[in-house]
């Protein structure tokens, strides 16, 4: 399994790149938010990646974050959502909007995606809302991947990030705090619901954390 490239970009496509590897081209299925995002020819690039492999398929699909990684991969156990549908959802609101939208249970927002319907978006929020806090989570404490390591290698695939481990209670308060405010909340409300869950139970990890002051800011009634 291939869980990153690093190298260097040979062509763009309109759904995919090559991605030269020491000689050897790698194709990399991205979504049009990553594509864009992505250097031209001759530039240095990094891809977390997850391999497809059917009868009739075998297909490298890339990612620039492990947030966006663990979305498509969620995304794909939804009935109704295949490659094609959860690469068109990360490309029409990227992985900080799916993590909003999903956290939020704005459905609305999972249809804007070309050719998702309205019964796939309202599953896709059922199905994955209570997940969204965890990868928020994972999205707040780790930094995003930018440039190219230096030896340009294949990298073997990092622990699975889908539970990640609770980090110190040192740090959940502000990685809470960044996830709200990614989600769109104000400063203020986020961090009365951050104190408050906190006062209830101090050794609540950053998902838990999130989750339980998400419960506090839900409109009531």
């Amino acid at each position: 399994m291939i869980g990153k490239i690093s190298g260097h970009v040979d062509y763009k496509g309109t759904d995919h790149v090559l991605i030269d590897v020491r000689g050897v081209g790698y194709v990399v299925h991205v979504s049009d938010r990553t594509l864009a995002a992505l250097p031209g020819p001759g530039g240095a690039t990094s891809l977390y990646t997850d391999m497809i492999v059917r009868e009739d398929l075998m297909q490298l699909h890339g990612f620039s974050s492990l947030v966006e990684k663990e979305w498509f991969r969620l995304l794909l156990t939804i009935q109704g959502v295949g490659a094609k549908a959860a690469t068109a959802i990360l490309g029409a609101l990227g992985a900080d909007g799916v993590s909003r939208a999903i956290a939020l249970g704005d459905w609305n927002a999972i249809k804007a995606a070309r050719g998702i319907g309205p019964k796939t978006a309202q599953r896709v929020v059922n199905e994955l809302k209570d997940k969204a806090p965890a990868i928020m989570a994972m999205g707040a404490g780790q930094a995003l991947a930018q440039g190219a390591p230096e030896d340009g290698e294949v990298i073997e695939p990092p622990r699975p990030a889908t539970t990640p481990p609770a980090p110190p209670s040192s740090t959940a308060q502000p990685e809470a705090l960044s996830a709200l405010a990614n989600l769109g909340y104000a400063p203020g409300e986020a961090a009365g619901a951050v104190a408050t869950a906190l006062g209830e139970d101090p050794d609540l990890d950053t998902s838990g954390l999130i989750r339980a002051a998400l419960k506090r800011l839900a409109p009531k009634g």
